[in-house]
């Protein structure tokens, strides 16, 4: 099990690497780079960079456990056409009209090269701030017989909780690793991690990477 907030995880203790995956989300050049979506939007992409260690011994052990690793990529078409006009206005506003941010034909999109992806991960490319919402993520976790994912990535008050709470709706056994998530907002993160643990854990549990990284560790020794 792995030592966390409100309750040790899984609340059954059935942690089973097969049934398990490690969910990356949006660790994007968009959301990291001085020159992305998040930094034009004003906000400091330095706190999203700073989980990166974390997030990649969080893959390498998860890899080693059997455990899947899903990275999930935000943007547009290139031609916008999935792009809602409130969506389009919010871009003109923010003075990104006319420029490859957020698509998926600019450079942006890309998943930070200081990320570890391997040919075997899963990648999701979603529009919305949810990772269930118009992708077929639900459909590759129920094919392989996921039923526990662990949290990861930016930013924790956005597109992680989003994905979090519809992940707990369709009664996912869930962990939020609170050192391998960020925000340009350190008060939204606070509060996004607060609410996990809230109602004896209503979106799930929290704890760090250490944490998840022993308990990983510990169930790859059991199947050696």
């Amino acid at each position: 099990m792995i030592k966390a907030i409100p309750f040790d995880f899984p609340y059954d203790g059935r942690l089973e690497p097969q049934h398990a995956a490690l969910l990356v989300i949006d660790l994007q050049e968009d959301f990291l780079s001085p020159t992305g979506y998040f930094a034009r939007k004003g906000y400091d992409p330095s706190p999203l960079r700073a989980i990166l260690p974390a997030v990649n011994r969080l893959i390498a052990t998860a890899r080693a456990a059997g455990v899947i690793v899903i990275h999930t990529r935000q943007g547009y078409r290139a031609d916008t056409a999935d792009m809602t006009p409130y969506e389009k206005w919010r871009r003109k506003r923010a003075g990104l009209d006319g420029t490859d941010v957020l698509l998926r034909s600019g450079p942006g999109f890309q998943i930070c090269a200081d990320v570890d992806v391997k040919p075997q991960d899963i990648i999701i490319d979603k529009t919305c701030n949810s990772a269930f919402t118009y992708t077929d993520l639900e459909m590759v976790l129920r094919a392989r017989g996921i039923t526990h994912l662990l949290f990861t990535g930016c930013t924790t008050d956005v597109c992680v909780h989003t994905t979090l709470r519809e992940a707990c709706d369709r009664n996912f056994q869930c962990l939020t690793t609170s050192d391998a998530c960020a925000s340009g907002d350190q008060y939204a993160h606070e509060a996004a991690l607060h609410m996990v643990t809230v109602e004896d854990g209503i979106f799930g549990a929290l704890g760090d990477s250490e944490a998840v990284i022993v308990a990983l560790r510990q169930l790859a020794d059991a199947a050696r």
